[in-house]
């Protein structure tokens, strides 16, 4: 399947970089202009929608939701070449979530299931103003499920998404069609499933290098998505490609119990998840191999210790890609009325 038209106009967009980060600098300096248009009074109708839709969908499973943090004494550190943002809480350096994963898991220890919808910030490298997947400011809706395991955030995965696409498509489906030309399908389970060493070998077949021990590049990212007609995970990632948190399977040493969920299309990634490590002295093992020091990481390791065994999966969904992927997008800054974009600054 080739890609999505939006999605290859960014292509060509991009193709001459000077001349785009000039348009996109007048983009989201004077966003206004255009987030008032008709398609993008659509757009945002069609992104609340989605939210109302994954709200209706967790509560009728028993989920709760619950109010994010937003700063913090540490933040994920497992985000993929961005930076953390810092502020000083009084005399100490807190920081602003760039995923707030660490935090949920004792709140999915209290109440069994939770969800919250959380603003991120993640000061992306300037290339990433190229992909069309990427913002400094973005909101995802975080979940988490005490006693689960990542095949049941897996399928929990497939029923919300299939859900939300079939709920924005009975309320604007026809909008869609008429006024962006978008037309959704209906999904159903189960969705494809690839080792990450399978998904590797078909992006390398497509001619995609990508070592087996590394995370999905985010070219072979939209190519395998681009193969594709309805959404697919690949799973089992190495050791070396997640942070800490996600666990490592004790009887596959190396390979660990987490997940992606890719849009078709070449819309690229969806969803993050994964069982979460709880062995304390795992833990501490993990944060030392990724060269950081557990000292920054005290409170959490004794709440593992405290709350121990605290066996939780989950898993982060962005609302910009989803809305970029409902309402076909050229990028993620089409889904946001005041878009940050990395190295770019002013405007709203």
């Amino acid at each position: 399947m080739p890609l999505h038209p939006a999605v290859a106009e960014l292509e060509k967009m991009v193709l001459d970089k000077e001349s785009y980060r000039r348009w996109l600098e007048e983009w989201v300096r004077y966003s206004w202009r255009w987030a008032v248009s008709e398609k993008y009074r659509l757009v945002f109708r069609v992104q609340a929608a989605a939210l109302r839709a994954m709200r209706e969908f967790l509560d009728s499973r028993g989920f709760v939701e619950v109010l994010p943090p937003i700063i913090g004494p540490v933040t994920d550190p497992g985000i993929r070449g961005a930076r953390q943002a810092s502020i000083d809480f009084y005399g100490v350096e807190y920081k602003v979530m760039s995923s707030a994963i660490l935090y949920k898991q004792y709140m999915a220890r209290a109440l069994g299931k939770i969800y919250f919808v959380s603003p991120n910030i993640r000061l992306e490298p300037p290339e990433s103003i190229y992909t069309g997947r990427h913002l400094v400011e973005f909101y995802q809706l975080d979940l988490e499920m005490y006693g689960a395991t990542y095949i049941e955030a897996m399928d929990l995965a497939e029923d919300l998404v299939i859900y939300v696409i079939r709920y924005v498509r009975d309320v604007y489906g026809k909008e869609l069609e008429e006024k962006l030309g978008r037309q959704l399908y209906d999904f159903e389970r189960p969705f494809k499933r690839y080792t990450h060493r399978e998904a590797v070998e078909l992006a390398n077949k497509l001619g995609c290098r990508n070592s087996p021990w590394e995370e999905l590049a985010w070219e072979c990212e939209k190519l395998l998505s681009a193969q594709h007609t309805s959404p697919f995970f690949v799973y089992d990632f190495p050791k070396g490609a997640r942070g800490f948190y996600d666990r490592e399977d004790p009887e596959r040493p190396g390979v660990l119990r987490d997940f992606d969920l890719l849009y078709p299309e070449g819309f690229g990634e969806a969803i993050s998840g994964a069982e979460r490590e709880y062995e304390p002295e795992r833990l501490v093992e993990r944060i030392r191999q990724g060269g950081e020091d557990p000292a920054k990481y005290q409170w959490f390791l004794q709440m593992a210790k405290e709350l121990y065994p605290l066996q939780t999966a989950g898993f982060g969904i962005g609302v910009e890609r989803l809305t970029r992927y409902l309402c076909g997008l050229r990028a993620v800054w089409e889904a946001r009325p005041y878009p940050k974009v990395a190295s770019i600054v002013g405007g709203p």
